[in-house]
C-alpha cells in the first residue's frame, strides 16, 4: 500500500470525459455463471457503481445528502430501470460502465448507462431516479445537486 487514501487513487471513482462518467470494471469470477459470462443481474450492480461514482465525481456523496448542513436527509432510489442485454461479457474483461445524464426534473434523474467492452456496447440501461425524504416522500433536487448536475445533461451529438 502507498499510504494515501482511497479518494486518490486514479480512477477508483472513474473519470469524467466531456458530459459523460466512464468507471472501469474488471469481471471477476464471482460476476459470472455457471457459463463463464457475466450474470445478468451483475450487470444492475456495475450500473449503480457507475451512478454513484457519477455523483460523487460531481462533489456530491450520499453522506452529504443523509446528513445536509440544510433541509431533509435524503437519498437517491431507484424508480424504473430499462435494460437491453446486448452481447456477453466474461471473466477476466475488462469493461467501462458509461453514465450520462438525460433529463433532470424536480425530483427525478432520468440516467442512460452503457456496459461496453471497447466500443462495443454489452449492455444498455435507461434508469430513473428519485431524490426522496427518509419518510419515503420525493423531496426537490437542491441548488447545490442541480448546478453540478446541468452541465452534463446531455446535449444533442
Amino acid at each position: 500500500m502507498s499510504g494515501r487514501p482511497p479518494r486518490d487513487w486514479p480512477d477508483l471513482a472513474g473519470r469524467i470525459e466531456g458530459d459523460t462518467h466512464v468507471l472501469p470494471v474488471r469481471v471477476y469470477f464471482e460476476d459470472t455463471d455457471f457459463t463463464g459470462l457475466v450474470y445478468h443481474a451483475n450487470y444492475l450492480k456495475f450500473c449503480e457503481r457507475g451512478r454513484s461514482d457519477f455523483i460523487r465525481n460531481l462533489g456530491i456523496d450520499h453522506r452529504s445528502l443523509e446528513n445536509p448542513e440544510q433541509g431533509d436527509p435524503a437519498v437517491f432510489v431507484v424508480r424504473r430501470i430499462e435494460v437491453d442485454y446486448l452481447k456477453p461479457a466474461s471473466i477476466d474483461e475488462v469493461l467501462e460502465v458509461v453514465t450520462r445524464c438525460a433529463e433532470i426534473g424536480g425530483a427525478t434523474l432520468i440516467l442512460s448507462q452503457e456496459v461496453r467492452r471497447e466500443a462495443l456496447v454489452l449492455a444498455r440501461l435507461k434508469v430513473s431516479v428519485v431524490l426522496v425524504s427518509k419518510a419515503g416522500k420525493p423531496q426537490r433536487l437542491g441548488r447545490l445537486v442541480r448546478e453540478a448536475l446541468e452541465r452534463f445533461v446531455n446535449r444533442p451529438r
